[in-house]
Parts: structure tokens; sequence; C-alpha cells
């Protein structure tokens, strides 16, 4: 599977450097970005119509970052070049042309501009083999400088740097003070709002997760063992590397640069099963894939397991752009952890994906019992009114079975598998939009938790009984939950899970909770109201 992008390799080492000398010139702060301010100045020089030049973002800025890279700069530059000769400004018109031999745009006035400076600032250029020095976001010092809450508006650069100021100054102190990272989720770190977006399998052992990973990676990785019997007996992270290597999971884990460090707190018996597979790859430049154990059948393999295998599902789901689950023709009941496992993902529906793999195993007339049947298992674990997408096919190197699927079937699965790989493809754009989703969330369900903290800490006594009154605060905590709810006006569907909360409670004195502070719960409400739309408006199209 590819993942449209214009690689670097598809232009001249000649036309590198001046593209480069090009970059550092428009690139206006040198933190190795082309903001929209940035553009307009620069591709004005194009004398390009507004219209073509908006177009000219949208299609480099595909991932709506807000900013384009160097090598999105190359490709805006080519397609700038295309348009001055007269091609019309297409999605694919940079994947149908010689890009090898085209020559850079005429930028009016700029060999002047460039010349003034060269004989101003005769400084040291930061290239290393013709191409620039990849400098380190100044945002990823913010979380552990002390001095992060008064970082600049004008240190923001992308939609993801102006997520990382707002969690630091307005969100990230209302989960400290209510411990939100004990309940919920662990604090966010840099590389949490970094990361590549993942997708996440999951289903019953020998459903073909690991096959279906090598299938569009069209090669094995590293630790990848496939089987009739449960053979993935681990979560393991695919993702983009230098060279070929597993890591193990305790060592991942503490690394700053990985999204992983909130699986510490599942601790060591979770790390010796969960490792990274790295290797270099396009497609992992772009996604990272999570592979996870099959899911067995029975309440002993559940508690043979020496981890909470349901709240690891659960922390990757929250972290995951895509939820596949994948279903074998020949195993369609839904087991008693596997029920567990997609309750758990509740809250995640939009993520949700169903594929029914290995249906070039049976016949037209078997597939639509199958289908019909997988239908049902799933209309029992699933509690939404909305028929759930289902892709059908066989995801494996082998031709499709023709023999027992026929012509027709061949021509579904391959239907099917188009749908699927573009649903794929479609995930880096859409990744800053998801981000921001979860965000979002993520800042609606910490004030919830602030709301539910600060009105236990309320409910106690101030001198005599305070065991006694706790004791009953928990065991009625369904109660509590609905008065909170009536005072603040909250939808009862964000609520937390009552008896994973009380289980966590059980481990605190409520004497110790803060007591409600207004303006931080204003200070969530204006980011949430205010903030963040001027944030998207900031940084959209800056031909719009």
């Amino acid at each position: 599977m590819e993942i449209s992008s214009v690689p670097i390799s598809s232009c001249s080492k000649e036309h590198q450097k001046i593209y480069l000398e090009w970059f550092k010139f428009a690139d206006s702060d040198n933190d190795g970005r082309i903001t929209g301010s940035d553009a307009i100045k620069f591709f004005g020089m194009s004398n390009l119509s507004r219209q073509d030049l908006k177009q000219v973002w949208a299609i480099t800025d595909s991932k709506r970052q807000g900013f384009l890279g160097f090598t999105e700069f190359i490709a805006a530059m080519q397609l700038v070049s295309l348009a001055q000769a007269g091609h019309e400004i297409t999605n694919d018109l940079l994947t149908s042309n010689d890009l090898e031999n085209l020559k850079p745009p005429v930028m009016e006035g700029l060999d002047v501009l460039l010349a003034k400076k060269k004989r101003s600032n005769k400084t040291n250029e930061n290239e290393v083999n013709g191409t620039p020095v990849v400098q380190q976001s100044p945002s990823a010092l913010w979380f552990s400088s002390k001095s992060a809450k008064k970082v600049p508006l004008s240190a923001v650069t992308s939609i993801v740097d102006g997520l990382k100021r707002l969690y630091i100054q307005k969100l990230k102190p209302l989960e400290v003070t209510y411990r939100f990272n004990d309940f919920v989720s662990p604090l966010l770190t840099n590389s949490d709002f970094d990361a590549k977006p993942m997708v996440m399998l999951l289903g019953q052992y020998s459903t073909g997760k690991t096959t279906f990973i090598k299938h569009l990676l069209k090669t094995s990785y590293p630790g990848a063992h496939i089987g009739p019997e449960p053979t993935t007996d681990r979560f393991v992270v695919v993702m983009s590397g230098p060279d070929e290597r597993s890591v193990p999971g305790n060592t991942i884990a503490v690394q700053a640069d990985m999204p992983f460090s909130g699986l510490t707190s599942f601790g060591t018996s979770f790390l010796s099963k969960f490792e990274c597979s790295q290797m270099p790859h396009s497609l992992l430049e772009h996604i990272t894939f999570v592979d996870t154990p099959g899911v067995l059948s029975g309440e002993k393999q559940r508690t043979q397991r020496a981890y909470d295998f349901t709240g690891v599902t659960s922390w990757f789901a929250s972290k995951c752009d895509l939820i596949l689950l994948l279903f074998d023709p020949h195993k369609l009941d839904v087991s008693d952890e596997f029920k567990r496992v997609i309750s758990s993902l509740r809250g995640h529906d939009d993520k949700i994906r169903v594929v029914l793999n290995k249906a070039d195993q049976i016949d037209t007339q078997q597939l639509m019992r199958v289908y019909g049947a997988l239908m049902w298992s799933l209309g029992k674990v699933l509690n939404t009114p909305e028929v759930m997408r289902v892709y059908i096919g066989s995801f494996n190197e082998k031709p499709v079975n023709e023999a027992a699927s026929g012509p027709i079937g061949k021509e579904l699965f391959e239907r099917e598998q188009e749908d699927l790989l573009s649903d794929l493809k479609d995930i880096p754009k859409k990744s800053c939009d998801r981000r921001i989703n979860e965000f979002v969330k993520r800042a609606r369900a910490a004030k919830i938790h602030a709301y539910i903290i600060s009105h236990l800490r309320k409910e106690m006594p101030a001198l005599i009984g305070k065991a006694k009154t706790q004791k009953r605060l928990t065991d009625n905590l369904e109660d509590e939950f609905k008065k909170v709810q009536r005072e603040f006006h909250l939808p009862p569907g964000d609520f937390p899970n009552v008896e994973q909360f009380r289980e966590t409670l059980s481990g605190y004195s409520f004497d110790n909770f803060e007591k409600l502070k207004p303006s931080m719960i204003k200070a969530v409400d204006d980011m949430l109201g205010y903030d963040i739309p001027e944030l998207l408006k900031n940084f959209r199209n800056p031909y719009d």
C-alpha cells in the first residue's frame, strides 16, 4: 500500500540545493517550517492567481497541519512550476509528470532578495549533504521548562504547537489539581502530540491480524510470527526506524521521544509482553500499526493474563486513529473477553471498522449466511443503533480462491479491499483533525472529573464521621454522579464507568481532594469556546 506524498528523491540534487536556499529564505523564523504568512509573501512572487495558490497549499498541506516542511515545500514549488507551464492544478498532477527534469518556477524579484541576504548575512549554512538539518521543534522544550506557562503566542507555528501551548497553560493545571492522571489517563507529553497516526488490530487468534500488516507492508517485520495457533503473544508496535530491529517494552516505554510512557502504569508484567518492531518503510513513515495478542475464549484465559488486557487495549484505543476488529468466517462467536474488549472501546465508536477476513474460504451462499451471523453477533455487543461498516475480503499475499468464492466473490473482495485501503490512506490526512477531536474529548472528560472530585470533597464533614461518609459516598457513587450531572447540566454519556471509578477511589482520602476552582473551569471553557476555534482559524489555508 502506498500513501501519496512527493518523495524528495523525485527532485534532482541540483534543484534540491536551489529549493533549500529558497526554503531558508522563506522560513522567516528559521524553525524549519513555512507558515501561512511565510507562504503568502514567498508564493506571491510566482504571480499565480490566488485561486491557484490556494489549491497549491491545499494539496501540499494535505495533513492540515498549518505549515509546510522542506519536502512539502519542494512539492509546492513543483506545482507552481507546472501551473506556470499551463497545467491545471489537481491532486494527481505531481504523479503524472516527470519531476526529475522539471525546472524550478520563475519567482519574480527573488534573485535580488537572495543576493541582498547573502551580503548582509554571511552565516554558516545548516546543511548536511544538500538537505536541511532537522531542528527539534521549540515546543519540545515547553514540557520540561519551568517557564512553560509563559509560552508566547509567536512561538506557535502549527496547529499541534497551538494544542501543546493550550494544554500546558490551561488544561494540564486542571488535570494535576484534580488527579486526572491517576483516574483516567496519564499526563500528555511532547511525544503524544507529535506521534504518527496509529492503527490497532484486534481479534481472536488466527483471524489474520499479523498477516494483514504484512499484506499492507508487502514484507515481514521483525518479530512477526504467523500460525494457526495463538502465535502473537504480545503487543507489537510496528513503526518506522533507521534499521530492522526489535526493541523491548521496558526500553521503549522510557524513551522520551516515544508516545508510550503511559504504559508504565500497567507494570513490568505487561512491559515484558510489549515490544516495538522498527524497520525502514515508506508506509510506516505515515502510519504506525499495533498488533495485539489473539483474544481467547473462556474465563480461564482472562485470569491467566498477568496484566490488565482490557485496560491496555483501552489505552491504545484512546491513542489510535483507527481500530480494526478482525473476524474469521469460522470464528464468529464473540467470547467473554472479546466482549469486554469491545466494551472498553466505548467512546471510540467512530474509529472502529470491522473486517471479515479469509472470506474466500467459503462460497457465496455461505458468505451471505456468515455475514448475517456476524451482524447478529455484533448487534449484541455494540450498543449502537447504527449498522457497523464491515469490509469483506481476504487480506493476504495469496490470490483470491476463485474455486470457492467464484467470479462474483472475487470482484466483491477487490472492491472491498479498495474501500478499506482508501480508508487507511485517509488516516494521515485526517490525523490533525483527529488530534483536535481527541484533545477536546480529553478536555471535557477532565472538566467532568474535576466536578466529580470537588463534589466528593464538598460532601465530606468538617470534623466527625469522615470514614463513614466516605464509605456512603463510595457505595452510592452512581447517585452522586447524578447529583453532579443535574447541578452542572452535564450529559450522562460523558461520565466515567462507575465501577472503575469506585475501584480507583478506594485508595484515596476524599478529605485530601481539592475544592472546585471556578477560575480553572473557566480557563478550560474559554479554551474550548474561543482558543481552539481561533487556532483553527489562524492555521487554515492562508488563501481562504
